[in-house]
């Protein structure tokens, strides 16, 4: 009996050994990043849940779970005050991103779409500022600052970390605002809004994915910032980075270093939710910003 014509099922073709290969060098390299990249968080977290007595216990999962570390990380009595670094870490965080935000945003702008004499100089100097050594200006700012009497001063680390984050600011946006369609700033421009509402209104929302991916990046570089900080800030001033730095355990001689690591999970765990979060934004804004030529 013959089947109706049509009715055949078409025989799938085998796939070429060569590109199953290039498909599992794909997975393999995909795996490795992934445990370079979250192996040393994951061994972080498995040290803070660990009891301090089995702090170098080479087992590759939690062992003699306990959350004495993470109390430890915020007990005061050893002369150690995380919760307050903690605070002062948001603070100069939230207020460098803004500044540098602020200023980054307008000076990409004009980069990206106005045309003046010595633009590409100005463009360089950017670049080579973002290179330049954070050793090398130690000296000169201890000294600035200690005549001004701003050290132990949040201002003395805002403004350092303001330089250091501004380039990279620039250098991301300048190079997201070149490739924004200029026609619509063009017919704004044309229906009678200024050069600064067609920005604001047309090209600023346009941009949201790189600002906040900005955000983001300028934000951790700031959180992350220790030798000036080290230098330039006291008890009261001092961020996540130089207090973790000198924590203290119940013995002098030994390092406390589950509670150490507790005090990274602690401080690392935000971040990553708060990167998470902006994430959906930017697809979202990726998506509300694209436009059909």
């Amino acid at each position: 009996m013959t089947k109706p014509a049509g009715t055949e099922k078409p025989v799938a073709q085998p796939v070429p050994w060569t590109k199953r290969l290039a498909s599992g060098r794909v997975y393999l390299g995909a795996i490795i990043i992934l445990l370079w990249g979250l192996g040393p968080f994951y061994w972080m977290v498995v040290t803070a849940l660990r009891d301090p007595d089995y702090t170098f216990d080479n087992t590759p999962w939690p062992t003699h779970v306990t959350l004495e570390n993470f109390r430890n990380a915020f007990d005061t009595t050893r002369g150690n005050d995380f919760a307050r670094a903690l605070l002062n870490s948001v603070v100069i965080g939230a207020f460098t991103t803004v500044i540098a935000l602020v200023v980054g945003v307008m000076a990409a702008y004009a980069l990206a779409r106005l045309t003046f004499k010595g633009k590409y100089v100005v463009s360089g100097l950017i670049l080579s500022a973002s290179m330049f050594p954070v050793v090398v200006l130690v000296t000169p700012l201890f000294q600035l600052f200690t005549d001004i009497g701003w050290i132990g001063q949040y201002q003395a680390m805002i403004i350092p970390n303001i330089s250091f984050v501004l380039p990279m600011t620039v250098y991301i946006l300048a190079s997201f605002f070149t490739e924004l369609p200029w026609e619509l700033e063009e017919a704004a421009r044309i229906d009678g809004a200024s050069r600064f509402q067609a920005f604001r209104l047309i090209m600023l929302p346009l941009a949201a994915p790189a600002v906040f991916t900005t955000a983001i990046l300028a934000f951790i570089a700031a959180v992350n910032e220790y030798l000036l900080a080290r230098l330039l800030s006291s008890d009261k001033t001092e961020p996540v980075t130089v207090a973790i730095a000198r924590f203290s355990g119940n013995d002098p001689q030994v390092q406390p270093y589950a509670a150490i690591m507790a005090a990274g999970t602690i401080v690392t765990i935000p971040l990553v939710i708060m990167v998470l979060l902006f994430q959906r934004r930017i697809i979202s804004g990726l998506t509300a910003g694209g436009v059909k030529s």
